[in-house]
């Protein structure tokens, strides 16, 4: 048995920079375990890798939901960041914090201290940006942000046809207005990208009150008189107990802090009682209020051999990106998936951009098959705030078994109408000049889809994650919440969450800007108490 005075479980966006900042004074203990292994892998620090860990189960929990009941019974994937760094290790590494309405309205849900200018300085702390510190961003954090450090034409060619199309250009998706089309800040800075591993754990890890445990699974949470003291896992085969002066808090994520929660006998009463698992508290929320980004992607071939096809595909051109990485951390290999992007609005009741845009100068039927053997791109389409709800439930006792996942993807008319206009509003791309020049064949969703019918189908039938999945602690004082304002379980004491599982709605972009500053700002909450 170990003592400390917190535990943190799951090294990843969120649980990164709680750790750093919990040691930072020397004056805390901290154990954080980690269910993977060390991010030591040069696919993980390699930008263009995520290809390779996007499907590696070494570092990838490799989740599956269960059959989609509007998707014909499709099983969707889900990969997750099993590893130092979490997802930010294996993610496209767009930066995007939404917009400032989405905390805005998490305050008016009631959750006080999360409106956007409460957030902001939170945000502020975890950035450097080339520019230096402004009154929107910040210029000395841990987290090294840049801009399209690796660009080709083709991007170019998708932002004119943006333009053509009415769509201002800006190169601030994070500045005073969202909408607009132009490059994607991203997390990668000399060539290498910057996880919370790489960011803040490489910086924690160095104190001596901080101690971290990878390949260490957690199997509940220790619970003694309504309050949480400890972590019961499992490392090298044996068993271990982990005990928490002051804390313990959860930082597994959207799936991995309802399921932990759920083993520990604090979540839906009957669901736990029918699995044989002992009601320690009876939280009808734990694992509802699932969200995610429906992605819906649009391919095109092209005789413009500029993609990143090409770079894989021709020898000559795979062996000098290898060179070019290895010697200068510069060329193809640094970029990430997504160069460019759009936001704008695409529904009559819209007062802000509804719609994410994200140009792949590349094309693949299936990302283990790997790129196509010809020239080609993709337009990935998703409506920002979408209104299905799922959930993520245990199935067994057993935390090897993972959980049902079940999304709901497409479940409100709302969100099929949106999937139809964003799919009608990439056509509208790729037939203005700019890109139509390039296009010499419409892959999918082809040119036999022509009616809103056809598009709903093809949005049902090959449609994808977007991979960010949220709100299944969902934060707030009703009933269905999980989470107090400060992060603080319901009914139990000294038990926190801290990970994009809190959030009440779905942030309008990409998600790992935003678990980075929850776990940012869930160390002041939790230090604040401390002191």
């Amino acid at each position: 048995m170990d003592e400390f005075d917190f535990v943190v479980v799951g090294a990843g966006s969120a649980g990164g920079p709680l750790v750093d900042r919990l040691t930072e004074s020397g004056r805390y203990s901290v154990l954080l375990l980690e269910a993977g292994p060390n991010d030591t892998s040069r696919w993980i620090s390699m930008p263009l890798g995520f290809a390779k860990t996007f499907l590696d189960p070494a570092v990838n929990w490799k989740y599956v939901t269960a059959p989609e009941p509007r998707l014909d019974g499709r099983r969707i994937y889900w990969p997750r960041g099993k590893v130092v760094g979490g997802s930010s290790a294996i993610n496209g590494m767009v930066y995007i914090r939404g917009l400032p309405s989405d905390y805005d309205g998490w305050r008016q849900m009631g959750n006080e201290g999360w409106s956007f200018d409460d957030c902001l300085p939170y945000f502020k702390r975890l950035e450097s940006y080339p520019g230096g510190e402004t009154d929107l961003h910040g210029g000395n954090g841990p987290v090294k942000i840049t801009q399209g450090e690796y660009r080709n034409e083709l991007s170019d060619s998708f932002l004119a046809a943006c333009a053509e199309v009415g769509l201002q250009a800006t190169d601030d998706f994070n500045g005073a207005s969202q909408e607009g089309a132009g490059y994607y800040h991203a997390t990668i800075s000399s060539g290498r990208r910057n996880s919370t591993g790489r960011a803040y754990i490489a910086e924690a890890r160095k104190r001596p009150n901080c101690r971290v445990i990878t390949d260490a699974m957690a199997e509940r949470i220790l619970v003694e008189n309504g309050r949480a003291t400890g972590i019961a896992y499992r490392t090298n085969g044996e068993s271990r107990t982990a005990r928490a002066r002051r804390e313990v808090v959860l930082c597994s994520g959207a799936i991995g802090s309802p399921q932990l929660l759920q083993l520990s006998g604090i979540g839906p009463g009957a669901l736990l009682s029918q699995l044989g698992i002992p009601v320690v508290r009876d939280v009808p929320g734990v694992g509802e209020n699932l969200q995610d980004h429906w992605g819906i992607r649009s391919t095109y071939r092209t005789w413009w051999r500029l993609t990143i096809n090409d770079d894989i595909n021709m020898m000559h051109r795979r062996v000098s990106a290898a060179v070019e990485y290895i010697l200068m951390k510069t060329g193809p290999l640094t970029a990430s998936p997504a160069f460019a992007g759009a936001f704008t609005r695409l529904m009559p009741q819209s007062a802000e951009a509804d719609t994410q845009f994200h140009f792949f100068p590349w094309s693949t039927d299936r990302i283990d098959r790997g790129p196509h053997k010809f020239s080609g791109f993709t337009i990935l389409a998703n409506q920002s705030r979408p209104e299905s709800r799922g959930h993520v439930r245990v199935v067994s006792r057993n935390p090897e078994d993972h959980p049902e996942i079940v999304a709901n993807y497409l479940s409100t008319p709302n969100d099929q109408n949106a999937a139809v206009a964003a799919i009608k509003f990439t056509r509208v791309l790729s037939r203005t000049p700019a890109l139509s020049r390039i296009i010499t064949e419409e892959l999918l969703p082809g040119s036999e889809a022509w009616t809103d019918g056809d598009f709903l189908d093809y949005a049902k039938r090959e449609g994808q994650s977007a991979y960010h999945p949220v709100g299944t602690c969902r934060m707030g004082h009703n009933a269905d919440c999980v989470v107090d304002p400060q992060l603080r379980v319901h009914g139990i004491e000294r038990l926190r969450v801290a990970d994009g599982s809190i959030m009440p709605t779905l942030v309008s972009g990409n998600t790992n800007a935003a678990c980075m500053m929850i776990g940012e700002k869930a160390a002041d909450l939790i230090l604040a108490d401390a002191r």
